[in-house]
């Protein structure tokens, strides 16, 4: 099961973030969009309501939750450069998954929305300076200080994290 959760492991930040480090992490921010189009556009809308695993969302809550995760972790940036290590707002993502938009709108929606934002996004995060990646925000689950360099690494992670479990699906059911 566990191996299902988390297919390619929890999030690993090193302490010490190279430049060349938070190159590669905005390179797979950047690449995503394009690459979870083509993994998910010919299935059937059937294919699309399967869940990843037991428990667990469907193709279509996991491509919609993507576009709502990093439309908020966009805004998180803004917040941190714009405030002294403001309290961000946490949500509910698995009550997000379970509005009927999650489960029941067009995936296209989302997929546009991971185009548009990540284009912008990506730009944003290649100009941020040295100084603007040791800013951080608190998260407000055990009041955890985050860099926005560490945050750029647990995006990356959380965009290779969800293609996984896409995948991998697709794969064990003969999808692919």
């Amino acid at each position: 099961m566990e191996e299902l959760k988390y297919p390619i492991g929890k999030p690993q930040i090193p302490i010490e973030i190279s430049p060349e480090l938070i190159n590669d992490w905005i390179c797979i921010i950047e690449a995503f969009p394009e690459k979870l189009h083509k993994l998910v556009s010919n299935l059937s809308e059937e294919q699309l309501d399967t869940p990843y695993r037991k428990e667990g969302w469907t193709i279509r809550q996991v491509i919609h939750h993507c576009a709502d995760s990093h439309h908020n972790s966009y805004t998180r940036f803004k917040w941190t450069l714009t405030e002294d290590k403001p309290v961000i707002k946490a949500y509910f993502e698995d009550r997000w998954a379970a509005l009927f938009d999650s489960k029941k709108a067009p995936i296209q929606l989302s997929l546009n929305t991971l185009k548009a934002l990540h284009a912008k996004w990506v730009y944003f995060l290649k100009g941020l300076t040295e100084n603007d990646l040791r800013k951080s925000f608190i998260h407000p689950d055990g009041h955890e200080e985050v860099s926005l360099k560490e945050n750029i690494g647990i995006y990356a992670w959380h965009c290779e994290h969800h293609y996984a479990h896409i995948e991998q699906l697709l794969v064990r059911n003969n999808w692919r």
